[in-house]
């Protein structure tokens, strides 16, 4: 049996030198303070000088931004729902290139994901695709023995799911930690990695969608330390840095880059930070130069686009900011009547209609073009999977493109005139209700309150830049 050329075998003793331990971190539920956690081990790795890869599991865009600032680079979001396990691999190895560790958050809780009787999309399912045993963060607050049955449950829930230990959150003292490690001897086969201590002004605060955004929190090179500090005075990082499986990052790319083809505007500031990396990613890889632009502070669209993309994020917390800034959203209503092509999800598709209404009642002006309003409610309007397939021929395909992505918003948008916009998307029905129509589309503007991972379906990205570079021609 032949053992390959030099070359390859070459190739495989580097990827396997240079091959990165992973700490996978989940909690046993939404609020368990696995992000802080997670922060902590990259800050703690950071400071040890090395380039530090960050992971999140699932469809938020929150906690990767918190990641991007303590590592300096890039987090992407790994799904086992709105990707399969290929897709996921490979952009998981992808993301390995030129670190030096990596650390993945998870979803919810360990086990939590699209259906209480399946796997699909939760951290558990992660962790096995990808072959890391899972840090699990517990938190101990108001508990002692009890924490001990809590680790034993979750460690015994999955036989295929190795935990490589337990870690204790918001331990309120010295006894209390010593009470935790005494009912942890009930349980030998679980692995007691250490207790960290409440600690004031580490947690992020939240708001209506979840945490506070980087982009809004500004933190300061002190909580990184600090945060670095927490984990590093309480925890054995060498140990679990030892217990830690390596695993190899996939080779370079070889070959010529892609020639570029088009110019393409992100909106990218406070108000507009919600991308999956993969996007951006996959955008570059078809061709597309990205340059970012601000709905709040800049005065007039990139020099040269021919296509523009607005992700979501928190237009109803700048609602007066972006409404005063008359002159590029003249130039975005311009652009959009040229025909050329703009994509917008879910902020940004709110950006783009008439009117944004806030909780006080009171109307702010958007771009205007979409002929709609929205409007901000106290209670959670949507959230969840989705599976969209389009109806007709769209800037992400032709008619019959299928792509999974995620929902979750606090507006509404007020009844409009349908015979003033086309609806694009189907969305698959789930939990027996009827699929519903979404995706709105008009002078070759498509918007939706859907964020779409393209990793589903990396053709959308190609079929963008192939609407920007023909200037919008679909047909």
């Amino acid at each position: 049996m032949s053992k390959g050329s030099p070359k390859q075998s070459q190739a495989r003793s580097q990827k396997e030198d240079a091959a990165v331990p992973v700490l996978t971190v989940a909690g046993t539920h939404s609020g368990s303070g696995k992000t802080t956690v997670a922060l902590g081990f990259m800050a703690a790795l950071a400071r040890r000088g090395l380039a530090v890869q960050g992971y999140k599991v699932g469809p938020d865009f929150i906690d990767p931004g918190h990641h991007c600032v303590v590592t300096n680079r890039a987090s992407h979001n790994l799904d086992g729902w709105m990707m399969d396990r290929t897709s996921n691999h490979a952009l998981f190895t992808r993301g390995l290139q030129g670190s030096g560790a990596a650390v993945v958050e998870g979803v919810m809780g360990l086990f939590d994901g699209f259906s209480g009787d399946d796997e699909s999309g939760s951290t558990a399912q992660m962790a096995k695709w990808l072959g890391t045993p899972v840090l699990l963060v517990v938190d101990a607050r108001s508990m002692a023995r009890s924490a001990a049955a809590v680790a034993l449950g979750f460690s015994r829930f999955d036989a295929h799911l190795p935990l490589a230990g337990v870690v204790f959150n918001r331990v309120a003292s010295q006894s209390h930690a010593r009470m935790l490690t005494e009912a942890m001897r009930s349980v030998p086969d679980v692995t007691l990695l250490g207790c960290l201590p409440r600690e004031e002004g580490l947690e992020i605060p939240s708001r209506h969608l979840g945490l506070v955004t980087a982009e809004d929190l500004h933190p300061s090179e002190d909580r990184s330390d600090r945060l670095a500090l927490w984990i590093e005075d309480h925890l054995n990082l060498d140990r679990i840095l030892e217990k830690a499986p390596r695993i190899p990052p996939a080779l370079p790319e070889t070959g010529a880059p892609r020639e570029r083809r088009v110019r393409i505007g992100i909106a990218r500031d406070e108000a507009f930070c919600f991308y999956y990396e993969e996007n951006l990613r996959l955008l570059k890889a078809a061709g597309a130069e990205l340059v970012a632009f601000s709905p709040l502070r800049s005065k007039d669209l990139p020099e040269g686009v021919t296509g523009l993309y607005f992700g979501g994020g928190y237009p109803e917390l700048h609602c007066e900011t972006l409404s005063a800034n008359r002159s590029v959203k003249k130039a975005i209503r311009a652009f959009s009547q040229s025909g050329r092509p703009i994509y917008a999800e879910c902020g940004g598709f709110m950006y783009l209609m008439k009117t944004i209404r806030d909780l006080q009642g009171r109307k702010h002006r958007m771009a205007g073009v979409f002929p709609l309003e929205a409007t901000m409610e106290p209670q959670l309007r949507s959230l969840g999977y989705r599976e969209i397939t389009t109806n007709r021929k769209s800037l992400l395909g032709p008619a019959g493109t299928t792509i999974r992505g995620h929902e979750f918003h606090y507006s509404r948008m007020e009844p409009y005139d349908e015979a003033s916009v086309a609806s694009v998307y189907r969305v698959a029905p789930r939990n027996g209700q009827e699929g519903i129509e979404e995706g709105l589309s008009i002078n070759g503007v498509l918007g939706s309150y859907i964020h779409l991972h393209w990793g589903s379906n990396p053709g959308a990205a190609e079929a963008f830049v192939t609407a920007c570079a023909s200037g919008g021609n679909i047909s």
